[in-house]
């Protein structure tokens, strides 16, 4: 009998999601883990491989459709045979009253990126009873032992920290630094502690007004474009930035001649010969080195269900970098940034850069940021005031790098120069403080030197 695929919950806390396109049709015969759809959430695109093997019977959502977590989109006849015939039919992910879906001991399909087990978990399971796949050697996604490939990182050697005992991308990235980065006299070493508390104040309630209605679009000389997907995910949490979060915004003229001539001397570099290498690598370390010394810029303020706030200080880097695509703005994030060296940067860069192009940045990579970068330079633009992603303190900006007459021991000559510019929450971090952490990164950018371990 026919089985029933329901729009699972993809591990982000999801609540809808629009079809993007079937890749199979009614007819159709799929095997399991072959791709059954594309959905888009608030922040990826994200394939959905099936967990049966049989023939493609309906589509129950239509290209377009904005769908719950839960309702079906799909049903499967199983394979002829005397087991499937005698199957009863079976809903992966929920059941239609929303509870979990039956187990089954038949059938022990994988849902790839989703878990493991006979079917896909329902959200309201807890973590620890989620069952987990024995697998040969060691529990981990698909993407987690791409990445540990792509890092040569021995899975067997690595500890899991995973909830259900799998390896988490943490986990592989940790295990393939391979030294702390950074060391200088005047600059503290990162503590030991991950993150600490710093009691605030209450935050303000905020006040809202009810929205006029938008007049019809003039026939012909207008269009409308719904509002979701990306572009509404980044709408809401701009609003809810700019909002919530006093902005204060700095700038600086920087001199990074210096910058330029090490990037030139990096690209001729037999170590950096298949990274592509560029100014961003240079601005990445220097924001990391002076989160270091100024780690209230990569604080979070933290607002508590009895009305008051904290202020939670993150002592690791998780480095966003702000990436224009054609689905939109999105800010993945380099984990444990502060561990890498140049060139472990760079190829993280570089992954970052090439992934978010390619459309297949996933929700991982974008949660849990903790200080962002946005390179406006690759615009023609030399400066800006952007608004602080959701969740961090501080976003900085790296102009365009232009030549232009700067004034060198006294005589004006041509120089490298750009702009270094940021915003900040002022709930978190002073006026000093800002223009502490702003001075150092364009230190760095006049004299990468300062990098030096």
């Amino acid at each position: 009998m026919s089985q029933t695929f329901v729009l699972p919950d993809v591990g982000e806390g999801l609540t809808e999601a629009e079809i993007v396109q079937w890749r199979v049709a009614p007819g159709d015969e799929v095997a399991v883990n072959d791709v059954l759809v594309e959905i888009e959430t608030a922040k990826s695109l994200v394939e959905l491989p099936s967990p049966f093997a049989g023939t493609v019977g309906a589509l129950l959502a239509a290209e377009g459709d904005t769908v719950d977590v839960g309702a079906p989109i799909i049903t499967i006849d199983p394979p002829v045979s005397g087991d499937a015939a005698a199957a009863a039919d079976v809903t992966v992910g929920r059941s239609a009253h929303g509870e979990p879906a039956a187990e089954s001991d038949g059938g022990g399909a994988v849902l790839v990126g989703y878990g493991t087990g006979g079917q896909v978990q329902s959200r309201r399971r807890k973590v620890a009873e989620r069952p987990v796949a024995a697998s040969v050697g060691v529990v981990a996604k698909p993407p987690i032992r791409k990445l540990a490939r792509d890092l040569n990182v021995d899975l067997a050697e690595v500890t899991p920290s995973g909830p259900a005992g799998e390896v988490t991308r943490d986990d592989v990235v940790k295990h393939a630094s391979q030294a702390s980065v950074f060391r200088n006299i005047e600059t503290p070493a990162w503590p030991d502690v991950r993150e600490e508390t710093i009691p605030a104040v209450p935050a303000p309630a905020s006040a809202g007004a009810d929205a006029p209605s938008a007049p019809e679009p003039a026939e012909g000389r207008e269009e409308t474009i719904p509002v979701k997907g990306v572009r509404k995910a980044v709408a809401s949490g701009m609003v809810r930035s700019a909002y919530t979060a006093p902005h204060v915004s700095v700038w600086t003229d920087v001199d990074a001649t210096r910058t330029m001539e090490l990037v030139k001397r990096l690209k001729s570099s037999t170590d950096f010969a298949d990274i592509k290498v560029s100014p961003l690598l240079i601005m990445a370390r220097a924001v990391i080195w002076a989160v270091r010394r100024t780690p209230m810029v990569n604080a979070a303020w933290i607002d508590l269900a009895d009305g008051s706030a904290e202020i939670r200080v993150r002592h690791f880097v998780n480095l966003g970098i702000a990436a224009a695509t054609p689905r939109g703005l999105l800010v993945p994030n380099i984990k444990d940034a502060q561990n890498l060296n140049t060139r472990e940067l760079a190829k993280a860069l570089e992954k970052l850069t090439l992934t978010a192009r390619e459309g297949k940045t996933t929700p991982l990579d974008q949660q849990q940021g903790t200080i962002t970068i946005t390179n406006i330079g690759v615009f023609g633009m030399d400066a800006g005031t952007p608004i602080i992603n959701p969740g961090e303190s501080g976003i900085i900006a790296m102009g365009a790098i232009r030549q232009k007459p700067w004034v060198v021991d006294g005589e004006v000559r041509p120089r490298w120069v750009t702009t270094v510019s940021g915003s900040f929450d002022h709930r978190v971090i002073d006026g000093d403080g800002v223009s502490r952490f702003v001075a150092d990164v364009a230190s760095v950018l006049e004299e990468p030197a300062l990098l030096l371990d």
